[in-house]
């Protein structure tokens, strides 16, 4: 069997990965009432007073508006250039429809010990009586996020995705319970309904 040369093995592999790689393209309509920017590597999604921004790696990939439509992909595209598209293309549609519909997480307040109480004071979630203790749990509220607490039903909304479901799980976090049975201690709070799903 004739052994290939280091330059004719080089030449074989960049072909190889040359012939692996393919153009794809997607193209996200833009729906009327919603302004679209690129700057760099920046994406500014605007409409209904609100404002959603993105930051993206376009080393590799192409982005740009054209009318009334957003084109993102590349001319020679391997496979992690194809995982990116379409992730960076599943992240401006979520910017899309959250200045549209928004985003909302719904999660439940439990406790079966100590009536557990909590309230917002500003940018700041207070859980008192969490477990009988005496000083009150917090949690921050991210800028961007809209917090309602209905009997034992809180309701987190926003145009950002990434927002609602960092609050969401602050609040999850806040409660979390070190060393003690979860099947004994059952207080917390919990997410239930993701937007989209119920859990």
């Amino acid at each position: 069997m004739k052994r290939l040369k280091k330059k004719e093995l080089e030449e074989a592999s960049w072909h190889f990965s040359t012939k692996m790689k393919k153009e794809i393209f997607q193209d996200i309509e833009i729906p009327s009432g919603v302004d679209v920017s690129v700057h760099g590597n920046t994406i500014t999604v605007k409409g209904e007073g609100k404002e959603s921004k993105k930051r993206l790696n376009t080393s590799k990939i192409d982005l740009k508006v054209e009318g009334n439509k957003i084109l993102i992909g590349s001319k020679t595209a391997s496979k992690k250039e194809k995982r990116l598209i379409n992730t960076y293309a599943a992240h401006i549609r979520n910017m899309i429809n959250g200045i549209g519909e928004g985003f909302e997480y719904t999660l439940k307040i439990a406790f079966s010990h100590f009536p557990m109480t909590v309230e917002i004071n500003g940018n700041e979630a207070v859980i008192k009586n969490f477990l009988g203790e005496k000083v009150p749990r917090k949690l921050k509220i991210l800028k961007g996020t809209e917090v309602k607490i209905d009997k034992d039903v809180i309701t987190i909304h926003s145009h950002d995705k990434e927002l609602a479901g960092q609050t969401a799980a602050n609040f999850e976090a806040a409660t979390k319970v070190g060393k003690r049975d979860r099947r004994v201690f059952q207080d917390g709070i919990f997410i239930m309904k993701k937007p989209g799903r119920e859990i």
